[in-house]
């Protein structure tokens, strides 16, 4: 480790994301000249992050150490746990990767992706222990809102170090159940360090079971007369299976919208978690062969994104699908914090079209999330009774709720830790301190590339976006060094030119005099240091005349 953070017995355990945050987790447990590392997901941007397709790692530390990398190890499926590997495998060797079931099969499609990558992925079993050299995995079971959800139980010269995946106690799951006599015999055997999803420690009680969720689906669509319409996470490979058997049992034929959408019945059909009798999936192309009520349509956009599917039908600009009276849209997810305005936005247009609209509520149970309540992250606490304790995998106050929780169930106070991205926990079997810290932090992806949109760039297009461009153009005779006519002012964004035509006159000659006045003092023509001059002063003066904070850019050129 860098700057000789761990003494020699010393485990050290950080992550390079998922903390203070939720999405692009990874977590990394180095010992010696060994490191693991616990997934590899990206963070899907927010509404300040302009431009941006996704926010993944900064992966510095692990290109400077990818000699001690054993392995990557993937606790399922979801993209904020592996939408980040090929981001990850064009920059770091990574040795092998280890993944199970649904994981395996969407990490095998982007793989197909992004041609002229290469990963030597494989299945790991519930049952068997990975030696890696000093370290060794093993594994157990958890429910979630995707198949093949895992714990991770990482085997150290100092003791283990269980990394909880996320999960939920779901004891009547639509799929196998987790497995609990593991979780209570590796607790009984003793466990060094427990690292937990935190993303539902606010929530007080147990998770709805998907039981529940699939019992009120199908209720629903019996009452529907026309077309069933329903948004979800594509992800949710349980709750498309749910969908597809409501329509069975409703006698409905399925069609499916959304590229990702199709990608998960791809993979999900494939592997056996998405099961229809013969015929009930139809081309999206072939709907309008059927009546509306022999009709249910499964599409992306719950969470209000613009360019989704249900987004598009909301604002009719989907090629195939409109709005017609009679149709019922269900929202099969709840809005992820910060989403609300654009599912909000969504729910109206559907409404204003003519829809009937059915969302999450205490009567309806469109929806289970996939996260521990207060109550499960308690049981798991004392199934496991961790000597140490650091809550993983979302927002500070989540993480703080959670280490609180740690301490009502057992957790000596000075033994939980509240990290943030790059500390490091440096463990033994007896101590746990903060070593220090390790570079983490953010790198944006979008159109261009990776890692070459910086904090400036996404300033400078929160500046466009919010208060414009204005641009100065002068003219000098590089001879004379006097000003040829007047400057020209463009503004986009900023101001209605036609419309203030005497502020832009202002704004002109306010240019001029800064330019003729900064060559009279220096008696050269030094570009870059009137530029300099003109966007501070034009800066000032346009602040002080609107209130508003464009960007300036000045061009100034040089004739004989």
């Amino acid at each position: 480790m860098q700057n000789n953070l761990l003494n020699k017995n010393e485990v050290g355990v950080f992550a390079l994301g998922g903390l203070g945050e939720v999405g692009k987790n990874m977590y990394c447990i180095e010992y010696q000249d060994e490191i693991i590392i616990i997934d590899s997901g990206i963070l899907f941007p927010d509404d300040s992050l302009l431009g941006i397709d996704y926010v993944i790692n900064d992966y510095t530390y692990l290109i400077e150490n990818q000699s001690k990398i054993k392995a990557l190890i993937i606790s399922h499926g979801h993209e904020d746990h592996i939408g980040a590997i090929p981001y990850l495998l064009r920059q770091v060797h990574i040795p092998k990767i280890y993944a199970n079931g649904m994981a395996i099969g969407l990490i095998r499609n982007k793989m197909k992706e992004n041609k002229g990558l290469r990963a030597n992925l494989i299945e790991f079993q519930e049952y068997e222990k990975l030696v890696l050299g000093k370290l060794s995995v093993s594994f157990y079971r958890t429910n979630h809102s995707i198949p093949d959800s895992f714990g991770i139980v990482v085997h150290t010269p100092e003791g283990v170090i269980i990394h909880s995946g996320d999960f939920k106690f779901d004891f009547t799951p639509t799929g196998p159940d987790a497995n609990y006599q593991r979780m209570a015999e590796l607790g009984k055997k003793g466990v060094l360090l427990l690292l937990s999803d935190s993303t539902n420690s606010e929530l007080a009680g147990f998770t709805k079971s998907e039981k529940t969720v699939a019992s009120s689906i199908k209720d629903i669509f019996t009452k529907i007369e026309g077309r069933a319409i329903v948004a979800t996470f594509a992800s949710n490979v349980h709750r498309v299976q749910q969908i597809i058997e409501a329509s069975v049992a409703t006698n409905r034929k399925v069609a499916a919208y959304g590229r990702s959408m199709l990608k998960t019945l791809e993979v999900g059909s494939e592997m056996g978690y998405i099961k229809a009798p013969p015929g009930t999936l139809i081309d999206p192309n072939h709907i309008k062969r059927y009546k509306p009520e022999e009709i249910t349509i499964v599409c992306t956009g719950s969470q209000g994104e613009p360019l989704a599917a249900l987004s598009r039908i909301a604002a009719g600009t989907h090629r195939q699908i409109k709005i017609t009276p009679g149709d019922t849209v269900i929202f099969s997810s709840s809005p992820i914090p910060g989403n609300q305005l654009g599912v909000g936005k969504t729910i109206n247009m559907l409404f204003r079209r003519g829809a009937n609209v059915i969302t999450n509520s205490p009567l309806t149970d469109t929806h289970t999330s996939g996260h521990a309540g207060a109550e499960e992250l308690k049981l798991l606490l004392k199934l496991l009774k961790p000597k140490f304790f650091m809550p993983i995998h979302g927002e500070y106050r989540m993480l703080k709720i959670h280490a609180q929780i740690g301490h009502d169930c057992g957790v000596r106070k000075g033994n939980s830790f509240v990290m943030d991205n790059g500390d490091v926990l440096a463990v033994t079997r007896k101590s746990a301190r903060p070593a220090g810290k390790v570079q983490a932090g953010t790198v944006y992806v979008d159109g261009t590339g990776i890692g070459d949109i910086g904090n400036i760039v996404i300033r400078d297009r929160k500046i466009l976006s919010e208060d414009g461009l204005l641009s100065t153009i002068v003219t000098i005779n590089s001879e004379t060094l006097e000003v040829i006519g007047k400057p020209v002012i463009i503004s986009r964004g900023f101001i209605y030119m036609r419309d203030h035509e005497a502020l832009t006159a202002e704004i002109s000659e306010k240019v001029k005099q800064i330019v003729e006045r900064k060559i009279k003092q220096t008696k050269k023509l030094n570009i870059n240091i009137l530029k300099r001059e003109i966007t501070k002063q034009i800066k000032d003066f346009v602040q002080g005349k609107t209130e508003r904070n464009p960007m300036i850019m000045p061009v100034i050129m040089s004739v004989n």
